[in-house]
């Protein structure tokens, strides 16, 4: 299908997430053309478990608006994660953690996709899509009417502020705004939980100006639509996406752009032809591109350090999960590390017990934990087809702690953790660890064996189709005309902070890109 004169341009966008929602509502506001949304999920209002921002009810695997994935961890070690499977994807059933890509990480995916992905060309978009509800911080840094409105959770609970007082005990600087692109330090969490709401991309963007985009014919979506692969044809000038094929039949495009995230884009790819010959031969699947689709998958590890507080300090009607992180770089607790001034580490504080706010039910006894991640792992995993099947899922290996250097850091952030646990600052509220002991703690060997058997992912998955290697800086897939890729899957490597934020802006950056004609 291809455009023709005083017809609208039809675009097809597989997946309402974190950046389907944002690019479809952006693209729609252009008179010339017709935006259909497809998302596998409800389209229905989440119910109030999803909209509770003091809990994480849709990040268990199971739920029908979550996607399970069987995974394997570091040594193969077996997990089962959840993804969202509703309009806002993912960013309905998170914690709410809104921070923004640094400004290194924007000078590395400038190397790969071009100098419109720099810190200085993405600022007036981080602006855009962001309206700051905290009239402290810095204007020139943030947007005050964008479409996702972004707080800071109140810092004067006892284990917030013995956080925070520990941290600067140890010598860590104070990041007041972690969105502002300076050195990491420690400081509040922005947040897209707004009041105790979780906002997802579904109602920042598929309101308002959407609908009035819908009710004009330039806004489609349609929920409970499953996409099994990208209808690809030969031309003289090369194959070419012509539509999508779903479960209810096929959907013709003009443009197809796959936003279905980090997981199932890939896939979809794959399905379609496109990734590495030997593994589409393998599923008997004919190569439309040779690309190394899913072949350098890259991710945060994390682990939950759990102790237990010396009195009760929990305030379980708190409408936040998250409160406080400490940003750090891994060498300033080992000096034999390569330094990375940007922040390695992340330690984030837990409000409520994790149990809590993934299931419900409270405890008399409270136990709460640090969430220590490691946020530039260097090691990368891999995401392949089981068959050629759609309705199969994909094979997702991580490989943690594959590499010596990367166990090392993650021993560091460990470390660093408890150190923080042990400072006077927060002498009034620790009581002690859980199932950490001195003597593991201070043998490399048995920390790490530690570290392995307890590690999770942080669900933080980009990489999975690179700019340079699989797409160029517009998200267009390389030797496929009509085909982009607009999610995380197009980052070359993880963010050093957590990639919501960044998924919203890569929506807003490619409906720019696609509105100019890039």
């Amino acid at each position: 299908m291809s455009a023709t004169p005083g017809r609208p341009r039809r675009t097809v966008i597989v997946g309402a997430g974190g950046a389907g929602a944002p690019l479809a509502a952006r693209l729609a506001a252009d008179p010339g053309r017709a935006v259909v949304l497809l998302e596998a999920g409800d389209s229905a209002p989440p119910p109030p478990e999803l909209l509770d921002g003091g809990a994480l009810r849709g990040a268990l695997p199971g739920r029908p608006d979550g996607w399970r994935y069987e995974v394997e961890l570091g040594r193969g070690r077996p997990d089962v994660i959840a993804r969202g499977k509703r309009l806002g994807g993912s960013t309905a059933v998170n914690g709410g953690y809104f921070v923004r890509a640094t400004r290194d990480d924007f000078a590395r995916w400038a190397a790969a996709g071009g100098p419109e992905w720099s810190y200085a060309r993405a600022l007036p978009i981080l602006r855009a899509l962001e309206h700051e509800l905290d009239p402290v911080r810095d204007t020139a840094l943030h947007g005050a009417d964008g479409p996702v409105r972004v707080a800071r959770p109140p810092q004067d609970g006892p284990v917030a502020a013995a956080f925070t007082a520990a941290a600067r005990e140890l010598g860590f600087p104070v990041e007041a705004d972690k969105n502002a692109g300076g050195a990491p330090g420690v400081g509040p969490v922005p947040s897209n939980i707004i009041d105790g709401v979780r906002r997802s991309t579904a109602t920042a963007y598929l309101e308002g100006a959407a609908l009035e985009a819908a009710a004009r014919g330039r806004l489609e979506i349609r929920g409970g639509t499953r996409v099994l692969r990208v209808i690809i044809e030969g031309a003289a000038e090369g194959p070419r996406a012509v539509g999508v094929e779903t479960e209810r039949g096929p959907v013709a495009a003009d443009e197809v752009v796959l936003s279905a995230g980090a997981i199932a884009t890939p896939q979809l790819l794959l399905l379609s032809g496109i990734g590495p010959r030997a593994h589409l031969a393998e599923h008997g699947i004919g190569v439309v591109a040779a690309l190394p689709v899913g072949t350098a998958l890259a991710d945060h590890p994390n682990l939950a350090l759990a102790w237990e507080p010396r009195r009760p300090v929990v305030d379980w009607e708190a409408g936040y999960g998250f409160p406080t992180a400490l940003n750090l770089d891994a060498a300033a607790v080992d000096p034999a590390l390569v330094p990375c001034p940007e922040g390695d580490l992340e330690i984030l504080l837990g409000a409520k017990p994790l149990e809590f706010l993934l299931a419900g039910g409270r405890r008399e006894a409270e136990t709460l934990q640090f969430l220590v991640a490691l946020q530039e792992h260097r090691g990368r995993g891999r995401l392949s087809l089981t068959s050629a099947d759609p309705l199969d899922p994909p094979r997702i290996k991580y490989d943690y702690f594959a590499g010596a250097e990367d166990r090392r850091r993650m021993r560091a952030g460990v470390r660093a953790a408890v150190a923080l646990l042990r400072a006077p600052a927060f002498s009034e509220v620790f009581g002690r660890l859980i199932d950490l002991d001195g003597a593991v703690l201070d043998d490399d060997a048995a920390l790490d064996d530690w570290i392995l058997a307890r590690h999770g992912t942080a669900l933080h998955t980009c990489a999975t189709a690179p700019m340079g290697a699989v797409v160029d800086g517009a998200g267009r897939v390389r030797g496929v005309a009509g085909l982009r890729v607009a999610d995380t899957s197009i980052l070359p490597s993880a963010p050093h902070r957590g990639p919501a934020n960044t998924a919203v802006f890569i929506g807003e950056f490619l409906a720019r890109a696609m509105l100019v004609g890039r």
